[in-house]
């Protein structure tokens, strides 16, 4: 039981399944989210009417438009904005973030910058403790209390042991790391090839293909994460092939319905459409590819998607270019000198 409040921001279906799993652990939660109606029919049904849908709500759950009324109660506060919205709504609060702990749940790259969510919290909030949050999370399974773990990761222990503290239960573990940087970069990256898998999926590809392209994916992550800086075994872990497979795999995840409804030949403005919420990896894969070919990093299947998303080039015809192309090494970091 954890007497202290707890804000939630976001009233989406992360930020709502997060909410809900502090309250069923004794937080009393201030959630906060930008629609009135929606704040209201929260309290009237103990429902959101928007996102995990017959999903019931705590009655710790306290759904409020007040940000100032949820930041002044807690001290400990889970941010589930959008990646494109999250710096806009923070920036009027900056100097009472700085007395808070920080944790970014969203899995996104800010556009302008390349800055992740933690990177651009830290910038408003200079003095605040900031933490990440990632893993193999769908939302509608952690609210449906399906066996899931997490990780929390930040440079400040004890704030890794408090957030162990109020959201370790019997359905969903915690487990603690210092990297944080390659934790949140493995959470973002993963969107983009979430949409691959989707249009695999569609175009009923076999499961060598899509277990070559999970891998594939890894590869480029990793290589990707490790040229800004990350520790490769990060990806190894519940934040870097645990995500990449659930959101891979599953049509629960966002960015794969939307690559699943690109392989049925809807265009991108429909598939998101349809979607009706924000799927990162849309908005991920156009930076992603500036930024590789910045670096002159290797990525393919990034450059494979662009093309289909942004360069109107068919599905058929990026498949040809990969199957084209050169192999490469199995894994970067074993070398092949000694064969």
């Amino acid at each position: 039981m954890n007497n202290k409040p707890v804000a939630v921001l976001g009233g989406g279906s992360f930020g709502t399944a997060i909410a809900n799993l502090l309250a069923a652990n004794g937080s009393l939660v201030y959630q906060w989210m930008r629609d009135e109606e929606q704040v209201k029919a929260i309290r009237e049904t103990g429902f959101n009417p928007r996102y995990l849908k017959g999903i019931p709500l705590d009655k710790n759950i306290q759904p409020t438009t007040d940000m100032l009324l949820a930041l002044t109660a807690s001290e400990l506060v889970f941010v589930a904005l959008p990646s494109v919205a999250l710096r806009t709504a923070l920036m009027p609060y900056a100097e009472l973030l700085n007395t808070k702990r920080l944790i970014s749940t969203t899995k996104g790259i800010e556009a302008q910058s390349f800055k992740l969510m933690s990177q651009i919290l830290q910038e408003i909030a200079p003095q605040a403790q900031v933490g990440v949050l990632s893993g193999p999370n769908l939302a509608r399974e952690v609210a449906e209390h399906a066996l899931t773990a997490t990780v929390i990761a930040s440079k400040h222990a004890d704030l890794c042991r408090e957030v162990q503290q109020v959201l370790h239960g019997k359905t969903f573990r915690v487990y603690a790391s210092s990297d944080s940087f390659g934790v949140e970069l493995g959470g973002a990256l993963k969107n983009v090839y979430a949409i691959i898998a989707g249009i695999a999926s569609a175009m009923k590809m076999g499961e060598n293909t899509k277990s070559t392209l999970i891998t594939r994916a890894l590869a480029e992550m990793t290589r990707f994460a490790v040229r800004l800086g990350a520790n490769p075994m990060t990806f190894l872990g519940l934040a870097g092939i645990g995500d990449l497979i659930a959101t891979c795999t599953s049509p629960q995840s966002r960015n794969f319905r939307v690559g699943y409804a690109l392989g049925q030949g809807c265009s991108l403005e429909s598939a998101i459409e349809e979607l009706g919420e924000v799927a990162e990896g849309v908005n991920t894969v156009k930076v992603l590819k500036a930024k590789a070919d910045e670096l002159e990093v290797y990525m393919p299947l990034v450059q494979a998607l662009y093309a289909i998303v942004y360069e109107n080039k068919t599905i058929k015809e990026v498949v040809g270019s990969l199957m084209g192309g050169e192999p490469k090494t199995d894994v970067d970091f074993i070398s092949i000198d000694s064969f």
